[in-house]
């Protein structure tokens, strides 16, 4: 923990939403800033404190809305800036903070600032963006690859000079080398902020400044030019495109303007090196909470959870925030196994992260007990699939939120945008499951309440780890208020082990049991007996 004062931030739980798949509100098929509206009530009563929604902003939607072609406006299909503005007020009318999307690292090729810049070399805005001459055989600058398949840069034949994308070709690289980049952003965030956003979550946060000689990244495997493009880009040591010095400079000055409006800075910063991650929140003058994606990366293994989550621990703290899935990866239940299997690992593992000093955030849907959706090969709309035959995309992960036991889930009146999913069944449905005992929607509201309502989970002073070896992972929280309890966060990992018994942990003080993530967890006096993949909350009481 930094000692910083605590911010309304510190202790809360966040939510993602999605924008194009959590609620249709007119019929389209496609999700809308009214729509999600109108389901706040819906994440006030799970017991959220802050909804992190996606772009909405106008977009060719290349990228689903990750290319920006106006960071002011909204887009006519999510709405408008006066829908926007009701969501944030209807969500502080119910206790909840809302955080918009920014994609600063790069905009739409359809963004008028880009639209000029191609006019030519003497272009007004040609410096907002990366241009570079060709190599001396005429090819690509540098050996720099895109996010999304192929180099990442891409030929403007007019001019003669390369443009950089580390992601499609609609969307190119700022040049946070200009000031006039910089200004433009700093009266951007500012704007929003005003009209009273509570954060911004910023994509792609650590690439923004790229090496100023664009030098070569060392190649650190061979790989196919046919392989799939993530195995691609991991082929390199991205040294020269991203994580550079500079980068903090920016955040030191969205962090004044934050300032002015009790707002907050939450990085996309997808670096799993937990040191090279650590900066951007180590000050406290830079972003205010870094993603440790670390936590998305874990296999149900003891020991990869126990190391992964403890140095993140001791190295962030209250710095971090703990994603148990996003729109951009496998989901937890699908990662740890599928199923019913896969489900109870997701709820336990939550309860582990709901444990940790920071914030945890749950994905929409994750409170349902959903893995990934069964969708056929045709039905593709990520441009990672849909470009790059064969290989994975991420619409498994992106359909639409299960509302109600009826046909179109609740979500839509109309043909939704990406299909529910072949496996998708009425009973998973949030209807479906209010009011049910041990569903897994009510045990994750039960969780989220036992948070709120423990001190040490909330306000902690400090933490300490319990157990090095063995298959139960635990943590001790201590609060702040010395009058309130300790409590322990434990997990037991059964990993291959064969284990179906409960394993037994020796509690550092007689305790109460104060939430399960599944039955069958006892404790006598010190004694803690838990279940297969199954996490508790613990009060100590002396």
């Amino acid at each position: 923990m930094n000692g910083d004062p605590v911010n309304w931030w510190h202790g809360a739980v966040g939510y993602e939403v999605y924008v194009r798949s959590f609620a249709d509100s007119d019929g389209d098929g496609i999700g809308d800033l009214r729509g999600i509206r109108d389901r706040l009530p819906y994440l006030a009563g799970l017991g959220v404190d802050l909804v992190w929604v996606t772009p909405f902003y106008p977009s060719p939607q290349a990228d689903h809305g990750y290319d920006v072609s106006d960071y002011l406006g909204v887009e006519p299909t999510y709405g408008s800036v006066d829908d926007a503005t009701a969501l944030i007020e209807r969500a502080h009318e119910l206790g909840l903070r809302v955080v918009f999307d920014l994609v600063p690292n790069h905009s739409s090729s359809q963004h008028p600032w880009f639209l000029d810049a191609l006019i030519g070399r003497d272009a007004e805005h040609r410096d907002f963006y990366v241009w570079r001459d060709p190599a001396p055989d005429g090819g690509p600058p540098n050996n720099w690859v895109s996010n999304f398949g192929g180099p990442a840069w891409t030929l403007d034949e007019r001019s003669g000079q390369y443009y950089m994308h580390l992601f499609l070709p609609e969307q190119p690289d700022l040049n946070w080398a200009n000031d006039r980049v910089r200004t433009a952003f700093a009266d951007i965030i500012d704007t929003w902020f005003a009209r009273g956003v509570d954060g911004i979550r910023i994509d792609v946060a650590h690439a923004l400044v790229k090496d100023e000689q664009f030098r070569d990244n060392p190649l650190l495997v061979e790989v196919a030019a046919s392989s799939a493009p993530g195995d691609r880009f991991k082929a390199f040591d991205h040294v020269h495109d991203q994580d550079q010095e500079g980068v903090l400079d920016i955040y030191r000055e969205w962090n004044r303007i934050a300032a002015k409006h009790d707002a907050m800075l939450l990085g996309e910063v997808y670096l799993l090196q937990t040191e090279r991650l650590r900066r951007y929140v180590a000050d406290g003058d830079g972003l205010h909470l870094a993603f440790a994606f670390a936590t998305l990366h874990t296999t149900w293994d003891v020991d990869e959870i126990r190391t992964t989550l403890g140095g993140l621990v001791e190295a962030g703290g209250d710095d971090f925030a703990w994603p148990l899935g996003s729109h951009d990866d496998p989901r937890a239940a699908t990662r740890f196994g599928g199923g019913e299997v896969g489900a109870r690992r997701a709820r336990a593992y939550l309860t582990l992260l709901c444990g940790l000093p920071g914030v945890p955030f749950l994905y929409q849907g994750d409170e349902l007990g959903l893995d990934d959706g069964d969708l056929a090969d045709d039905s593709a709309q990520d441009p990672i699939a849909v470009r790059n035959p064969g290989a994975a995309g991420r619409d498994p992960v992106r359909t639409p939120m299960l509302w109600e036991a009826v046909e179109g889930f609740g979500f839509t009146t109309g043909t939704p945008w990406l299909p529910f999913g072949a496996n998708r069944r009425p009973e998973q449905a949030a209807a479906a499951q209010q009011g049910v005992p041990g569903s897994p929607l009510e045990r994750t509201r039960d969780l989220l309440r036992a948070r709120r309502e423990l001190p040490a989970l909330r306000k902690g002073a400090g933490s300490q780890w319990l157990a090095d070896t063995g298959p139960v992972i635990a943590l001790r929280r201590h609060p702040e208020d010395t009058s309130a309890a300790d409590v322990v966060t434990a997990l037991h990992v059964a990993d291959g082990t064969g284990a179906t018994g409960p394993a037994s942990f020796r509690l550092p003080a007689p305790g109460r049991l104060v939430y399960a993530s599944d039955d069958g967890v006892e404790v006598d006096g010190t004694t803690l007996r838990l279940p297969p993949d199954t996490a508790v909350f613990v009060e100590l009481t002396s």
